[in-house]
């Protein structure tokens, strides 16, 4: 089980409001780069859940991954209904989510996290124990520890220009 997932419930929920308070302020450009805002349907309520996450882009899809793993509320949450509403920047749209079984993916998205936000990543990294240098190998352990969703975005969708990842 990785460390981040240990911790309770209500240190996530705290973390999710300063971007979602960014985002009602207009300021979603600002946000945009790194968080965008994910809409769901409660597995059990029905009610809508908006939670912010960081994502990468990979050729034509956002990936947003989950450090607690399958356990995550949002993620369970696409597993009942992959319905999502996605808000990223100004822009907003409606998509059906993917989960990413496929260790080899998920070991792919974490390597372009890395490469892309090498301090951020590192910093989670270590929090998990994982020490450098953070071979395959390493991130392939790592990777069957989380949880990997795809969001297919239209060719019409520009993505702000520090969210993109070259293939």
């Amino acid at each position: 089980m990785p460390r981040l997932q240990k911790l309770p419930k209500v240190v996530f929920r705290l973390m999710r409001l300063p971007p979602r308070v960014i985002y009602a302020l207009g300021l979603g450009s600002i946000m945009g780069r790194l968080v965008l805002l994910l809409t769901t349907r409660g597995r059990k309520t029905g009610r809508q859940y908006i939670t912010p996450l960081q994502f990468a882009k990979d050729r034509n899809h956002l990936l947003l991954g989950s450090m607690r793993g399958k356990e995550a509320d949002w993620y369970r949450n696409i597993v009942a209904d992959p319905h999502v509403s996605v808000q990223l920047g100004s822009r907003q749209f409606e998509a059906v989510a993917e989960p990413i079984e496929d260790p080899e993916q998920i070991t792919d998205f974490l390597e372009l996290r890395l490469s892309r936000h090498p301090r951020m990543i590192a910093s989670m990294l270590r929090a998990e124990g994982l020490a450098p240098p953070w071979t395959r190998e390493k991130l392939a352990g790592y990777a069957r520890q989380i949880a990997v969703v795809a969001i297919p975005v239209s060719k019409s969708y520009v993505e702000p220009e520090e969210s993109r990842i070259s293939d």
